[in-house]
């Protein structure tokens, strides 16, 4: 398309003709043969469209597109996927040789959740006293004054003859302080975590744990945040209240049993702790292990002094043996009022231990939750029972504890704790 002459211009040169559109070539130039002159103020000559180059050779034995030749090759034997093509007489189908996967576990069904939460969502009342200390408590204290005493012996010799007697009071004043340390939480929480190999519960595990700790504590009257609960990693049905604020359960209990059985241990570690137990218990142990640490020393010594002496003689032996007789046989004269109960205290603190169980499962019982503890005991016997079905089986005959081991036992057995709470049953409570 051409335009019409400006009248104002003047005279015409000759006329050229328009460019061509993109896709048409393009006429030479007057007096051109091949190419057309370059551009003013450039060297190059101009870009030719893209129709006029020459398509780019590719790398030899680069794959050619689907159609523009040979098809690329396969596998000789590639799979047939659905709907795909279907193989010809000359290409037998391949079968894949796959090892058929195994069957999807199913995941387990969570503990059903029976509890009845009756206090939720409405207001419960507080009791005057978040924790204290029973009769069993009190008399947990009052079995291990001896030991006390011997560990107070124990550190005033320690401190005063080695470290002299300014200083060395100001240690024993220091380990009769460090008692205040059952109360303290974060030190609670360390031994927790470090002794007995306790953790914080998990998301999951605080979701399920928390709302049944809410109805034990609320039935009790006791705050929830009052104590810390804990997990630990265990397929037995167990639970513990330590120090003086820890509630740990194992995940079994967390994760197999239902939720009012799960009630049930709680509430009753929940009666160790308001009964004293838990922290009397740590109390005690821990004024005495100055003294044990002691009796484990000294017991060592006569081992290795009774070994010594029989690698020289028979009668180098008797001597020692004699010398230790002596020594013991004198600090029951010279100090019976200490000596008699540390033999005693063993037993009298298994006894404790063992009223101190019974209690605690009537607190839980108090709360509502005789049947369902007695659904834990009957689980606990089952497994005996199946342990000594066991060894029968296989010719075996489980050695029975004798008297002393028996009174040395902190918990009662399972027939003795079900007929405590018999009268809860026959209540129905």
């Amino acid at each position: 398309m051409s335009y019409p002459p400006d009248p104002a211009a003047p005279e015409p040169g000759p006329v050229y003709p328009d460019p061509p559109y993109p896709g048409t070539p393009a006429p030479p130039y007057p007096g051109a043969t091949s190419t057309p002159p370059p551009y003013p103020g450039t060297a190059a000559p101009p870009p030719a469209y893209p129709e006029t180059l020459a398509p780019p050779s590719y790398p030899v034995g680069a794959p050619q597109y689907p159609g523009a030749g040979a098809a690329p090759s396969y596998p000789a034997a590639p799979p047939a996927y659905p709907g795909g093509p279907q193989p010809t007489a000359t290409t037998p189908p391949y079968i894949p040789q796959q090892t058929p996967p195994a069957p999807a576990t199913p995941p387990e069904a969570p503990a059903p959740d029976d509890l009845d939460y009756r206090h939720a969502g409405s207001r419960i009342h507080v009791a005057a006293h978040q924790r204290g200390a029973d009769a069993t408590a009190i008399g947990q204290l009052a079995v291990q004054v001896p030991g006390f005493l011997v560990s107070l012996t124990v550190v005033a010799a320690f401190a005063v003859g080695i470290l002299g007697t300014a200083i060395g009071w100001l240690v024993i004043l220091a380990w009769l302080a460090s008692g205040a340390l059952v109360f303290h939480r974060p030190t609670e929480l360390a031994f927790a975590r470090h002794v007995m190999k306790l953790r914080a519960p998990l998301a999951e595990e605080r979701a399920r744990l928390e709302p049944i700790w809410r109805e034990v504590t609320a039935r009790a009257g006791i705050e929830a945040h009052t104590y810390e609960l804990m997990v630990e990693n265990s397929t037995d049905l167990n639970a513990v209240a330590a120090a003086g604020h820890v509630v740990g359960v194992t995940t079994y209990a967390l994760n197999e049993i239902p939720s009012s059985n799960l009630a049930a241990v709680l509430a009753h570690e929940l009666g160790h702790h308001t009964g004293g137990h838990a922290w009397t218990g740590l109390l005690g142990y821990w004024y005495s292990l100055p003294g044990r640490i002691a009796w484990a020393f000294m017991r060592g010594i006569a081992r290795i002094a009774i070994r010594v002496a029989s690698v020289f003689s028979l009668a180098a032996t008797g001597m020692v043996y004699l010398f230790i007789g002596m020594f013991v046989i004198g600090g029951f004269v010279a100090a019976w009022y200490i000596t008699v109960p540390l033999v005693v205290a063993p037993y009298l603190l298994a006894y404790v231990g063992r009223q101190g169980e019974l209690r605690a499962d009537r607190q839980a019982a108090d709360l509502g939750f005789a049947p369902q503890l007695a659904q834990v005991l009957y689980h606990f016997q089952a497994q005996e029972d199946a342990v000594q079905a066991q060894a029968a089986a296989q010719g075996r005959q489980l050695k029975e504890p004798g008297g002393l081991a028996r009174l040395l036992t902190t918990h009662p057995d399972n027939h003795t704790r079900l007929q405590a709470l018999e009268p809860y049953l026959q209540l129905g409570r």
